[in-house]
C-alpha cells in the first residue's frame, strides 16, 4: 500500500534535514509529495552485517577487549546504513524511518528521520554517561560533529566538484544559514563553558559548579534553538523553502531517484526499528566499555578513536549518500544530510545528553576543553565561509577534507594534552 500523501510541505523538508521525500508527477501534471526515498544506491555497508555475531562470539568468548571493540565498531557501520539511511532488499526493503514517517505525518516524522539518523552517536553517549566516562563523551559528541561538517559536506563538494568539473553550481542558502546559525549559538555555549573556567578565579569546586549551573541553562537554551529552528523551516516559513525547491526543479529538471512504494507497514518497521536500535546499544556498550583497551593495545590515542574513527564509522551511511546526491547535483540535499545531522547533535543530542546527566547528579559541563572547542569553532567557521555564497565547486570540498586532515593529525600526535584552564587554576 501506497504511503499517504504529505501536501506541498513534506519534500523540502528532506533538503532540511527533517524528512526523507520525493515528488512525483499526478496525471494532471501536479506535484505531489510522498514521504519516499530517493535510491542514491545499493546496500553497501550490508556484507559487514556478519561481523555483528563475531563482535558478540569475540566478548563470549573473552577473544580480547581491542577484538571486541574492532569488531563492534566494524559492525556498527552496517547497522548505522540500515537505521539512517535505506535498504531497497524487498526482504529488507525498509527505511525504518521514513516507513513510520508515513503515519506519524511531515513534522513529527521529519523529527523522527533527523533522530534516526543520530541513534549510533547517542547511544555511545548515553552508555559513556552511565559510566561516567566522561572525556570519551564529549570527545565522541565533537567528533560527529566535525565528522559531518568536514569529511561529509567536503567531499561531497570535492567528488561532486569533479563530477561537474568546469562548472559552478547553485545552492540553497537560506537551508545553509539556518544550521549554520544554529551551530554558531552551540559554539557560543561551549566557548562561554571554556571562557568561564579560565576567567573566574575562585576555589576549584565553587568555578566547576558555577561553569555546571551555566552548561545547564545552556543546554535548556540550546534545546529551545533547536525547536525554534525546527518549527522556522518546517512551520512558519516553509514556503520559502518551497519556493527554492521550484526554482531548483525548474533548473535541474525532474527526479528521477523515485523508489517504488515501501513494502512494509508501520507495526513491522517499528519492530525493525527496535531490533537494530537494541543490537545498536549491545555494540556500542562493547565500544564504551573496551575503547580504553583497545587504544592500549593498538597503540592509538583514545581522543583520536574517539574524535576521529568512531564518527566516521557512525557517519558512514550518511557520508556515502551525501556523496551521492552530490554526484546527481542534487546539493541541497547534501547540505541537509550533512548540516542537519550537525546541527541535530550540537543542539538536541549534546543538550539532552546533559540534561540526562543533570536528572542523574552526573556532573557534565559544555567545557570540552581548549582545543577541542577551538577546532569546533574554527570548523563552523570554516563550514560558513566555504557557504556564504550560493555557488560550490570543489576547491571548497577540498578545502573542508585538507582542515579535518589537519584536525585528525593534530588528535593522534596529541596523545594528552590537559585542559590549559586547568593547568591556571
Amino acid at each position: 500500500m501506497a504511503p499517504p500523501e504529505l501536501g506541498r510541505g513534506g519534500d523540502h523538508l528532506l533538503k532540511s534535514g527533517f524528512l526523507l521525500a520525493h515528488k512525483e508527477s499526478t496525471p494532471t501534471g501536479r506535484k505531489k509529495s510522498k514521504t519516499q526515498l530517493p535510491r542514491p544506491r545499493k546496500r553497501m555497508l550490508f556484507p559487514l552485517f556478519f561481523v555483528v555475531p563475531i563482535s558478540v562470539a569475540a566478548e563470549y568468548l573473552n577473544l580480547g577487549r581491542a577484538w571486541v571493540f574492532a569488531f563492534s565498531l566494524i559492525g556498527l557501520a552496517p547497522l548505522a546504513e540500515h537505521v539512517s539511511f535505506l535498504s531497497d532488499d524487498l526482504h529488507f526493503g525498509l527505511y525504518l524511518c521514513g516507513q513510520i514517517a508515513n503515519t506519524v505525518g511531515p513534522t513529527a516524522g521529519g523529527l523522527l528521520n533527523a533522530t534516526c539518523g543520530n541513534v549510533p552517536e547517542l547511544i555511545i553517549a548515553l552508555f559513556a554517561l552511565h559510566k561516567e566516562k566522561m572525556e570519551i563523551l564529549k570527545w565522541s559528541l565533537l567528533g560527529s560533529i566535525l565528522s559531518n561538517l568536514l569529511p561529509v559536506l567536503g567531499s561531497s563538494l570535492l567528488f561532486g566538484g569533479f563530477a561537474n568539473i568546469g562548472k559552478e553550481r547553485s545552492l540553497n542558502r537560506r537551508q545553509a544559514d539556518v544550521s549554520i546559525c544554529l551551530l554558531l549559538l552551540g559554539i557560543l555555549c561551549h566557548i562561554s563553558a571554556v571562557a568561564s573556567k579560565g576567567t573566574i578565579k575562585n576555589e576549584e569546586n565553587i568555578n566547576s559548579l558555577g561553569v555546571l549551573k551555566l552548561s545547564r541553562a545552556s543546554a535548556v537554551i540550546m534545546l529551545i534553538a533547536y525547536i525554534g529552528g525546527l518549527l522556522f523551516e518546517v512551520k512558519t516559513h516553509r514556503q520559502i523553502f518551497e519556493q527554492d525547491e521550484d526554482s531548483s526543479e525548474i533548473s535541474s529538471g525532474d527526479d528521477d531517484d523515485a523508489t517504488d512504494a515501501p513494502v512494509i507497514g508501520f507495526t513491522s518497521a517499528v519492530i525493525w526499528l527496535i531490533g537494530m536500535t537494541a543490537v545498536i546499544a549491545m555494540l556500542s556498550n562493547y565500544i564504551v566499555t573496551t575503547i580504553e583497551e583497545a587504544s592500549e593495545s593498538f597503540g592509538i590515542p583514545l581522543r583520536f578513536i574517539s574524535i576521529v574513527i568512531l564518527p566516521i564509522v557512525g557517519n558512514a551511511a550518511e557520508h556515502a549518500g551525501a556523496v551521492i546526491f552530490s554526484f546527481k547535483n542534487k546539493i541541497d540535499i547534501t547540505l541537509g544530510i550533512a548540516l542537519g545531522s550537525a546541527s541535530q547533535i550540537s543542539m538536541l543530542v549534546v543538550p539532552i545528553v546533559l540534561i540526562v546527566s543533570w536528572a542523574n547528579g552526573i556532573p557534565m559541563d559544555l567545557d570540552f576543553n581548549l582545543l577541542e572547542t577551538g577546532t569546533l569553532v574554527m570548523t563552523v567557521i570554516a563550514t560558513a565561509f566555504a557557504l556564504q555564497d550560493d555557488k560550490w565547486h570543489y576547491l571548497k570540498g577540498f578545502n573542508l577534507v585538507l582542515s579535518y586532515v589537519v584536525i585528525a593529525v593534530c588528535f593522534f600526535t596529541m596523545k594528552a594534552l590537559p585542559n590549559k584552564w586547568d593547568q591556571h587554576n
